[in-house]
């Protein structure tokens, strides 16, 4: 994906939802469908009043995109799987983080890459900034990931962290291969 595209779909999301609030949301629940919240969580995660979160989240499981099921007093949401924009709206929040962006990045010249994970605080659906990659293979060209951290921090207006050769996450997404 070239820079403008990665912009675009940036800019086209942040103008289609003028909500900061529900992009977080969807960010939180359409990164990885095992992703949960409920609403005071979602307020201190975020850092936003219940109310902003409460409007939001009804807004959301009335069009279906969100579940919703009591646990222990308490309403708990997650993306709704069987939507049948589900898909869609994950490939829209992976295009958002720019994640395809990375992947085409690091299969250009990485050497023999056999998984691609997301881990870290984006795998949870908390957007802090800095996206965090495991990257399992033989022969990595570390030397060319160093190189590309300024393209695709540039490109995905976020901070990149890479990882060699850890072990699969419990609450890693797997992008590419696994």
């Amino acid at each position: 994906m070239s820079t403008f595209t990665a912009r675009f779909v940036n800019t086209m999301l942040d103008s289609l939802i003028t909500s900061k609030t529900r992009i977080k949301l969807l960010v939180k629940f359409f990164v990885t469908s095992a992703n949960t919240g409920h609403l005071r969580g979602l307020a201190t995660e975020f850092n936003e009043s219940t109310n902003a979160i409460r409007k939001e989240l009804n807004h959301l499981s009335e069009a279906g995109y969100l579940d919703k099921k009591e646990v222990s007093n308490k309403i708990a949401y997650n993306a709704n799987v069987k939507h049948p924009m589900f898909k869609l709206l994950q490939q829209v929040v992976h295009k958002y983080l720019g994640l395809d962006t990375i992947v085409d990045q690091i299969l250009g010249r990485m050497g023999e890459v056999e998984v691609i994970e997301l881990i870290g605080d984006y795998a949870k659906g908390v957007d802090s900034g800095i996206i965090e990659i495991n990257i399992i293979g033989n022969d990595i060209n570390t030397e060319y990931t160093d190189s590309i951290v300024p393209k695709i921090k540039e490109i995905v207006q976020r901070n990149v962290q890479f990882y060699y050769n850890q072990s699969l996450s419990q609450e890693g997404i797997v992008l590419y291969g696994g």
